[in-house]
């Protein structure tokens, strides 16, 4: 009998694909890439018209022997990874490295790991696409032509093991561009007001919301004037509905965004537990079962087969009305719909039924991935609103009340809340009279900055700008945080130190290579490698001699940013030599210059020569375990004197408090303050 070998790219695939193919196929797995370039060296011909020099990974002989052991035996090769360009990629260097050319080999594909999906994929076997090859090599070759060129100036400039990267250094200018604007930000007062109204007939007295949200505090003192003493008369009370559309199903940005936001998963863990839900997990009583499609896609299209098996499931659980409309109307953007959206293989495997057949984070994500594509079948919700307007003179005041009509899809799938406050204006009409119950009540508020990133939110924004693809958002977030450019606490990102050096060096030296439309412009160029449009190659040679231009003119004009071994006041307490200030991966720290005899190091603290303002001793620059910035006291942590922002000498003449910097202004550390003043020269 005939022997047909199929190459995918991990063990767990194997397993799940084994089961859906006869004794006639043997199924073996490459453990990801076979070749790449050398770690030692560029491994790109300059010289030669770019030719990259790949070699085999080290730790990959012994499995390439086995697999071309396999090739002998089989009559037909089909060679398995994943469908995207990366996959393509480890299929043309499978063919190359085992030695396939004049065999019978095809390239297969499925966006499913499900017997129908399988089986039809060898039906359909293909050629390896070169133009999807080509696509990935030219990612391969630019981002090493960055990271090669540049990343030895921030070991001169900076310090040796950073390095740079064409998507990190823009994912890192955006971090730290908001990072500006939080620090420059300067809040504004502001001040709302309600009011209480009785409706006279023993019931709890109604809160009102004067009809501007924002008030100055001489507007808030004129339309106290104008309301003191007066009654309120019932204006108008109308209903009114609206419909909220049904959310789509997830795309690889779209899931990585809400497992942050609803489970607390980081990018990089939701992109894991994907992937396993994607190759297959054991369930018992079922073996191993793929429980959702290719995990990285920027598609939200449905096969019609889908389509139809989850709108009966909506039928029959819940009825005609809640199935719902699900065209969807094209962005313009361009997106790799050869795939799906992500979403459950089988509708019929509810998550409950294998709640305690698979780990926990697995049911988690599966969960939130099936109950959003159900939700994505089904109708839009429908919401009531009830709203009344009193007026005392000239000044509205308004009540609502919000309810849902219909759940349509939040049968299945939450949504965000309602912000809109329930209260009872029922037994009310037109032209009633309502009297003031009690005082008016105004509160102060300040305008907040912008929020800093979370890894959700850099994902969204990231995506926004078309800065990277589904396969790049983690591993570029988990590298900007391996590398302590960014810090990660109560997952909101941070810049640190040592990223802001380097960020700096890279907009000083290399500001066209980290602008995110470059980035973007990039991906539109390796679109239409895809395409066929234009040749791998021409990308790479008009992009080269300006990478290699700009490298040079770094290397002669930044020398003199060069981080030198700064003498410090303190002295060694083991051999007396004065410690010197050097960089590591939190940023500086004080060390003996007699290393490697004397290896004595202290943390460095950075004086401001300012006072304490609660003990009186020096300001200092301290940071977290993770590398974010603080000011706090030396005498700490006796001492509890701790600000985000720079301190400065004169208190705060309106309370007392000590004052901050923030942009060209000082203000108020007391928030409920509010006294804000010109930064002197």
């Amino acid at each position: 009998m005939a022997k047909n070998l199929v190459i995918v790219e991990s063990p767990a695939k194997a397993k799940t694909i084994k089961k859906y193919l006869g004794s006639n196929y043997e199924v073996m797995a490459s453990n990801g890439h076979v070749r790449d370039l050398p770690k030692s060296q560029m491994g790109i011909d300059i010289e030669h018209d770019f030719e990259p020099k790949y070699i085999t990974i080290r730790g990959k002989g012994e499995l390439l022997a086995a697999l071309r052991k396999a090739v002998k035996k089989a009559d037909k090769i089909y060679l398995a990874t994943d469908p995207d360009r990366e996959g393509e990629a480890i299929s043309y260097h499978l063919s190359i490295a085992l030695n396939l050319e004049g065999k019978s080999y095809k390239r297969i594909t499925f966006n499913e790991i499900t017997k129908n999906a399988v089986k039809a994929s060898i039906k359909e076997a293909r050629e390896i696409d070169m133009n999807l090859v080509d696509a990935q090599q030219a990612r391969r070759v630019l981002d090493r032509m960055v990271g090669y060129s540049i990343s030895p100036l921030l070991w001169a400039k900076i310090k040796r093991g950073l390095s740079a990267g064409r998507v990190q250094n823009a994912a890192l200018k955006l971090i730290c561009d908001r990072e500006a604007e939080i620090d420059k930000f300067i809040p504004e007062e502001y001040y709302s007001l309600s009011v209480s109204l009785d409706k006279g007939n023993k019931t709890k007295p109604i809160e009102m919301k004067y009809s501007k949200d924002r008030l100055t505090k001489a507007e808030l003192d004129e339309v106290l004037g104008d309301i003191k003493g007066k009654d309120f008369v019932v204006e108008d009370i109308k209903t009114s509905e609206r419909s909220k559309k049904q959310p789509l199903p997830f795309t690889t940005s779209t899931m990585q965004q809400e497992a942050g936001k609803k489970l607390n998963f980081a990018t990089a863990k939701t992109m894991r537990v994907a992937q396993q839900l994607y190759e297959g997990v054991d369930i018992k009583g079922m073996g191993t079962v793929a429980l959702i499609t290719y995990l990285r896609t920027d598609s939200v299209r449905v096969s019609d087969e889908a389509d139809k098996s989850a709108k009966d499931y909506v039928r029959a659980q819940f009825g005609d009305e809640y199935v719902g409309n699900t065209e969807v109307k094209s962005t313009g953007r361009r997106i790799q719909d050869a795939h799906e959206a992500i979403r459950p293989t089988d509708i019929s495997i509810h998550p409950l039924s294998i709640k305690d057949k698979v780990s926990r984070d697995q049911f988690r994500l599966y969960q939130l991935i099936y109950n959003r594509f159900l939700g994505s079948r089904m109708s839009p919700a429908v919401y009531e609103t009830d709203t009344v307007t009193a007026a005392a003179g000239k000044r509205s005041f308004k009540a609502s009340n919000t309810r849902v009509k219909f759940q349509g899809f939040l049968a299945v799938y939450e949504s965000d809340e309602e912000k809109a406050e329930k209260v009872n204006i029922s037994g009310l009409s037109k032209g009633d009279v309502l009297k003031l119950s009690g005082e008016p009540q105004s509160a102060q508020h300040f305008t907040q900055p912008p929020a800093h990133f979370t890894e959700a939110m850099l994902v969204k924004t990231m995506e926004e700008l078309g800065i990277g693809r589904p396969s790049t958002y983690a591993p570029t977030i988990s590298t900007i945080i391996a590398r302590r450019y960014v810090a990660k606490e109560n997952k909101n990102l941070f810049v640190t130190e040592l990223g802001e050096a380097v960020n700096k060096m890279m907009c000083d030296a290399f500001p066209e290579i980290i602008d995110t439309s470059f980035t973007a412009n990039i991906e539109t160029l390796l679109d239409t490698i895809e395409d066929g449009d234009i040749q791998w190659k021409v990308v790479i040679r008009n992009f080269y001699p300006d990478l290699h231009d700009a490298v040079e003119r770094a290397d002669k004009e930044l020398d003199s940013v060069k981080i030198e071994d700064e003498v410090s006041d303190v002295q060694c307490d083991q051999c007396g030599r004065m410690m010197v200030i050097k960089y590591g991966p939190h940023g500086k720290f004080l060390a003996c210059p007699g290393f490697p005899e004397c290896r004595n190091t202290k943390p460095y603290l950075e004086k401001l020569g300012l006072p304490c303002p609660l003990c009186g001793k020096e300001v200092v620059i301290r940071k977290t375990k993770k590398g974010r910035r603080f000011y706090g006291c030396e005498n700490g942590p006796e001492c509890e004197f701790m600000s985000w922002s720079k301190p400065v000498a004169k208190k705060c003449p309106k309370c007392g408090s000590y004052m901050v910097e923030k942009g060209d202004r000082i203000l108020c550390s007391d928030s409920t303050c509010g006294y804000t003043e010109a930064k002197s020269e």
